[in-house]
Formats: C-alpha cells, sequence, structure tokens
C-alpha cells in the first residue's frame, strides 16, 4: 500500500451488503472493498437460513409484512418493512443472475421454500443450510473478476475522515484511515462516498453465534463522527447455538425448527406449551427467553433441540452443514438431540439511514447490520437480515450511482500521524479488558435485565473506556485495541439505550418494566456535536 489511496467509493466491509453495492457500481465506479479479516471472516459467510421473499402463490407481501410487523413488536418501521418486502423477489433475483446456486424443487426446478419461526408461509430461498456461503462466494467471485474493484484483507477502518473534522465547513465524510496489517501502518484513503457495512456487534457478548470481527466497528465510527443511532437496546439472542467446549460460534439454523425441531427439557419433555401457543415456531425473542428461564430454572447448563424423529435421509439432506459439525464432535442429530444454548446474534439498531442507506452525513452511507433502516423493530424475523443486506445494497448503489459526477474534489486529508506512539508491550491488558467488558454485556446487559445492572454496566464501561483512551493514546494501533475500543463504545451505547427504555418490547425484557407500554417509540442516541443543520436522514423524528 502507498501512503495515501483514492477510490470514488470506500466500502468497509465484505460481507452481502457491501459486495452488493460494489459489483451494482462497478461499472460507473472506481471500488475499494475493504475487509479487516479475510474476505469471508465476516457473519454473511456463517449464515444458514436463507432469505425471505414471497414467491408461494398462497403468499403475499402484505402477510410476509404482517409477520415482520408482529416479530418486530409493532415497532418496525411501516414504510421500511413494506419498501423492503416489495423488493424481495427483486433481491432474490438478482442473486439468482449473479448466479447463487439455491435450492430448487426436484420436480420442476423451481426455488425450495422452508419455513422459520415467526413466518406464517413457506418463503425462505435457501442454498441447503450454507446460504450465506453460497451467497459470498459468487458475489466474491464476481467481484475478483471486476476490473473496477479493488478487494483489500487485512485492511482495518480506524476512524472516518470529515471535512467538519478538518475544521472545514460543508461537513461532508471524504475517506477514512485505515491500517494496513500486512505492514502495520495505517494509509490515508480518500473516497467522495464511504459506504459503512461493517456487521454488527454481537462480540459484545460472551457467547456469540457471530464471528470474532462483529465487534461494531461501522456504528463506532460512525457515532464518532457524529451520526445519531437508534434502538441499540435491542440485541437478538439466537435461541440454539450448539454447545459443546469445542465448538466456537456454531449456530443452529432456525430451519430446524421450521422442519419440525423439538425443543426438549435434559428430561426430554417439550416445553415451549407454557410459553406460546405457536410452540417452536414462535419469533426468537420468545423462545430465547423460555431457554433461558429454563436453563435458570432449572440449573442446568444446556437444552436440547431434537429433529431425530424425522426420517434420517430427510435430517440430513436438508442439514447437510449442521449434521456434518455435529458428527465431528459426537453427535449424531438423526439419532440424538443437539444440545443448544441462546447466544448473542443479531443487533437490530445501529446507525440511522433512510432508504438510500444515507446516514447524517453527507457522503457516508450505512448498510446491512450497521444501519438502523427501521425494518427489525424489537425483534429481526429469521432471514430478514440477508434480504435487508441485498435491498439497501442495491437502493444506496442507485443513489451514489446518480451523484457520481459529484466533482467538487476532495481536500488533502493530513497523514496519520503515529510520531508520539510506541509499540506496545502489555497486550494482556487489551485480553483482560475485552473479556472483562463480554461477561458484564452477558452477565447484566443480557436477555434479562434490571435497573440495577444496567447501572452496574454503565459504571463499569466508563472506568474501561478510560484505560483503553490512555491506551490508544500511547501505543501503536493494533487489530485487537481497534476492536476492542469500538466494543467499549458500542457498549455503551447498548447500555443506555436499554436504560432509556422503560418497558418490556421484543428482545428488551427488564424486570422492572416488565409491561408493554401503548405507543411504539425509537430510541434515539445524539452525539453531543451532533449537527442538525446538515442531516440529511429521513429519519424518525421521535427522541426520547
Amino acid at each position: 500500500m502507498s501512503k495515501e489511496l483514492h477510490f470514488d467509493v470506500l466500502v468497509v466491509g465484505s460481507g452481502a451488503s457491501g459486495l452488493t453495492l460494489a459489483l451494482q457500481l462497478a461499472d460507473e465506479a472506481r471500488v475499494a472493498v475493504l475487509s479487516k479479516g479475510s474476505l469471508t471472516s465476516g457473519s454473511t459467510f456463517q449464515a444458514q437460513g436463507g432469505i425471505a421473499a414471497v414467491y408461494d402463490k398462497q403468499d403475499s407481501s402484505q402477510e410476509h409484512c404482517q409477520d415482520t410487523m408482529v416479530a418486530g413488536a409493532q415497532l418496525s418501521h411501516q414504510d421500511a418493512v413494506e419498501f423492503t418486502v416489495n423488493h424481495g423477489k427483486q433481491s432474490i433475483d438478482w442473486l439468482v443472475d449473479q448466479g447463487v446456486p439455491f435450492t430448487r424443487e426436484k420436480s420442476d426446478n423451481e426455488l425450495h421454500l422452508t419455513k422459520e419461526g415467526g413466518h406464517s408461509h413457506r418463503r425462505i430461498v435457501h442454498a441447503d443450510d450454507a446460504t450465506g456461503k453460497a451467497v459470498l462466494e459468487t458475489l466474491l467471485q464476481r467481484a475478483r473478476a471486476h476490473s473496477n474493484i479493488t478487494l483489500m484483507p487485512q485492511a482495518i477502518a480506524i476512524d472516518l475522515i470529515t471535512r467538519h473534522k478538518m475544521k472545514l465547513a460543508d461537513n461532508r465524510c471524504i475517506g477514512a484511515y485505515v491500517l494496513d496489517q500486512k505492514s502495520g501502518h495505517v494509509v490515508t484513503m480518500l473516497a467522495p462516498f464511504v459506504v459503512l457495512a461493517t456487521g454488527g456487534a454481537s462480540k459484545a457478548y460472551l457467547y456469540t453465534s457471530n464471528p470474532d470481527g462483529s465487534s461494531g466497528d461501522g456504528i463506532a465510527m460512525a457515532w464518532r463522527a457524529g451520526c445519531r443511532v437508534a434502538n441499540l437496546e435491542f440485541n437478538q439472542f439466537h435461541p440454539t447455538c450448539l454447545y459443546h467446549p469445542q465448538a466456537k460460534s456454531f449456530l443452529i439454523t432456525e430451519a430446524v425448527r421450521g422442519e419440525g425441531g423439538h425443543l426438549l427439557l435434559p428430561d426430554g419433555s417439550r416445553f415451549m406449551h407454557r410459553y406460546d401457543e405457536r410452540l417452536e415456531l414462535a419469533p426468537r425473542d420468545i423462545v430465547a427467553r423460555a431457554i433461558d428461564h429454563e436453563m435458570k430454572r432449572l440449573g442446568c447448563d444446556c437444552l436440547y433441540l431434537d429433529i431425530s424423529h424425522k426420517p434420517s435421509e430427510f435430517v440430513r439432506s436438508h442439514f447437510p452443514t449442521i449434521y456434518a459439525k455435529c458428527l465431528e464432535f459426537g453427535i449424531d442429530i438423526t439419532e440424538d438431540p443437539i444440545p443448544v444454548v441462546p447466544a448473542a446474534h443479531y443487533t437490530c439498531g445501529g446507525v440511522i439511514t433512510n432508504h438510500l442507506g444515507q446516514t447524517d452525513i453527507p457522503g457516508l452511507y450505512a448498510i446491512g447490520e450497521t444501519a438502523f433502516t427501521g425494518l427489525h423493530g424489537a425483534n429481526r424475523l429469521a432471514s430478514n437480515s440477508l434480504l435487508e443486506c441485498v435491498v439497501y445494497g442495491t437502493s444506496a448503489a442507485t443513489d451514489i450511482r446518480n451523484k457520481l459526477d459529484f466533482s467538487n474534489g476532495l481536500p488533502d486529508a493530513p497523514f496519520w500521524d503515529e510520531s508520539q506512539v510506541t509499540d506496545s508491550d502489555e497486550d494482556v491488558v487489551i485480553a483482560h479488558n475485552w473479556d472483562e467488558l463480554r461477561r458484564f454485556m452477558w452477565d447484566y446487559v443480557g436477555i434479562v435485565r434490571t435497573k440495577k445492572r444496567l447501572q452496574r454496566a454503565l459504571n463499569r464501561v466508563t472506568l474501561l473506556q478510560h484505560e483503553i483512551l490512555e491506551y490508544y493514546s500511547n501505543y501503536k494501533v493494533s487489530k485487537d485495541l481497534l476492536e476492542l475500543r469500538n466494543l467499549a463504545v458500542v457498549a455503551e451505547l447498548i447500555i443506555r439505550s436499554a436504560m432509556k427504555r422503560k418497558e418490556s418490547r421484543g428482545l428488551h425484557y427488564t424486570l422492572n418494566y416488565p409491561n408493554q407500554l401503548p405507543d411504539q417509540r425509537d430510541t434515539i442516541l445524539t452525539p453531543v456535536n451532533y449537527d442538525w443543520s446538515r442531516a440529511t436522514s429521513i429519519a424518525p423524528a421521535v427522541d426520547e
């Protein structure tokens, strides 16, 4: 890498949303796509279930919208839900055109549709039980073949560069400082359009289904740059993550329950009938709380998900990835129940955007799990996440394409100054702080919350941030340090958002306010330096 690089569009993140946008702009623009690890290290690659879209003639967009609103505890924004659902089939068709090998019916070669919790119809388009892998590998193959796309693995964005940070009028995002992990040096990357597609922040929790990179980088960078965030108290805990000492972050897809899997107590009895008439097909927040409650009531380490009552060939053909992975740990899912626990899975809130992916800062976009579009409300409906990635990756690309003649030029940005810092010889501090943060977030800001627990978490994250700031100011940046810094910012935003919500709704359940309020309000946090005169977002007007 050279000291300074110039592109038309800088995409931070190499998952489904970032690659969708890059591919749709590459014929007209020079696009750089950053990945802080390998190009397949993000959450998209691990997504199992599928993508929700209306293909069944018995189904309708209205019913998909209704299911989304119900799962979101009526906090989803109707306009965002309709926008996303109405672009669902178009998005799947685009992926098919790219070559994604979705599973098809043997009889007529039509797309095979499965069903997941919270859905009233079969509408989940999938590639066996490894949909994200199929999508990402296909999009990466297309991106590698395009001369206008520069893929940059092992490159982690540190902070955004804005005109306001440079003491200039007319704020705009013009690039980012990026740590090239191969050389160890920081590069200045300039572009008139910057897109945050960095995924969520579930690594803030001790137990998570997410890869190590889900540290809320885009949310933290946008907040530091002056963007508002919303509804970060809604952290989705997937009900069924494989419980095994050697199984790191392996998810048991929603589709197992969708195809008839039963949740069982250690004695082999079912229990979901005590919590919801939809049984195992209830939305994720209900199922996760039910499992959490039963584990605490019984004092057990895990519960079980059983699909062994289905024919062996059915199980192996529908869930080949899960079958193979569990078999590695001595669990034959055609004969034995799967030990499962809830785990942090999805960040429903994020950086406030409109339907075009625009944030509060001109030139800065956020898409995918990084963004708050209003789609997910208080709880994401299964398989709406990859859908959102493609829909908003497309809409943001369309908006940028219409502005590519932006010709005001970019000001010279100052280079990153490393002259006042040294190499660290105390990385144990980073490891200790990382562990402490994830443990108190799990204990105090988890599936069930109280005012006292949240206050304890806020006290601890405040102390941690002082330590991290001192460390950041004196030592050269590293991937671990940058992720810890971002996680601490997002953890505080999660805690403060949770403290503001005086009710239990969807994924936010507090013993102090167990009831749901009659009105639906978003929790919006605003940076102290927020500039209302420069806001571009068609964002929610409610601020608590």
